[in-house]
């Protein structure tokens, strides 16, 4: 077996937690080598959705050319790989046993280490594959699944201070969408609606208990569809741009406000912006303009490491590589994977 505290350890990472399949060589937890993906929009976008069965099935046809791809593109052979690491969750549950049986397989045929990986930590490292990361931290994670406020007193802890009681953002944006006749993934349309529309359609913010970090976004969707509603009765012609900004902004005030209110209390010394929708124009604006006035540093990914991606994977399984904290091979799938108990010690080591 590979020295655990080689930090030039190069670890292959598979994620297949919902409709991308992606494979990654990263070494040191920080260097991407290479980072593959295939996604499966263009499939999904005929049922308004992700469809579990379908997404499972395209990752099985893709998985082991993607693996090939990963390590011709890394310039190494699988005899240079340290350890595999793999999403276990949360996800898709069929998404998530491709990707957890072809990482198996090949951790078992290499004779390497294994480490089930927790998605959400994942985005919140892809801010350290292109910044330095300084604890305390706040991280803001905005996707399709999850919104959630978590706190990295150092490395690789997580503690969850706010997430949300509904919806999340991401799902709100796909919904608000579909009742505008978008078709699915919604949130470009709406962030684009929202950047070019001259006036805009108030809608409330739902600030929650005034000690909240919790975040509701089910309120907000249904008071979209009534202004829908009403227009259509009225026999009235929709302003689709100032609804869509109406609630960018009804959004991105709740997220702002509370992320920096958050880092005030637990004293953060950077706020990182995690997650698929953390690729929303508007909210970066937003998220950028009132850091830069509070004087709080804001990490973001590029682009490329906000969606799902498993050179994300690979620098949050470099985690339990530094403390030598392995994962067994009778692992299984983990859909409602609780963030704090991946961040405890592996049952196998």
């Amino acid at each position: 077996m590979v020295s655990t505290t080689n930090q030039d350890a190069v670890i292959l990472a598979i994620e297949t937690s919902c409709d991308e399949t992606s494979v990654a060589v990263v070494r040191g937890g920080k260097h991407i080598l290479s980072n593959v993906i295939s996604s499966q929009i263009e499939i999904h976008k005929q049922f308004g959705g992700v469809v579990p069965e379908i997404a499972s099935r395209k990752h099985v046809e893709v998985i082991t050319l993607m693996i090939e791809q990963a390590i011709e593109e890394s310039g190494l052979t699988l005899q240079d790989i340290s350890a595999v690491a793999v999403t276990q969750g949360p996800g898709l549950v069929g998404a998530l046993l491709v990707g957890i049986v072809a990482a198996k397989s090949l951790a078992m045929a290499l004779d390497v280490p294994f480490i089930g990986t927790h998605h959400i930590a994942g985005h919140i490292y892809a801010n350290q594959l292109v910044h330095e990361l300084e604890y305390p931290c706040m991280a803001l994670v905005v996707s399709g699944g999850h919104t959630e406020l978590v706190l990295l007193e150092s490395e690789g802890s997580f503690r969850m201070i706010g997430r949300t009681r509904d919806d999340a953002v991401g799902e709100a944006y796909d919904k608000v969408a579909r009742a505008l006749k978008f078709p699915y993934p919604g949130g470009p349309h709406i962030d684009r609606l929202a950047s070019e529309a001259e006036a805009v359609i108030e809608l409330p913010r739902a600030w929650l208990e005034p000690d909240s970090y919790d975040f509701s976004f089910s309120g907000l969707k249904s008071a979209v569809l009534a202004v829908i509603n009403q227009t259509n009765m009225k026999g009235e012609t929709l302003d689709a741009g100032a609804l869509a900004r109406g609630f960018q902004e009804s959004v991105t005030e709740v997220l702002v406000e509370k992320a920096i209110r958050a880092v005030r209390a637990f004293g953060a010394k950077q706020l990182l912006l995690c997650g698929g929708v953390a690729a929303n124009k508007g909210l970066r604006a937003a998220l950028a303009s009132r850091c830069d006035k509070e004087g709080v540093p804001l990490l973001v990914p590029p682009h490329k490491l906000c969606t799902d991606n498993a050179a994300m994977i690979g620098a949050a399984a470099f985690l339990k590589w530094q403390k030598g904290e392995f994962t067994s091979l009778d692992m299984k799938a983990e859909p409602n994977f609780s963030l704090e108990g991946w961040a405890k010690p592996s049952v196998s080591s």
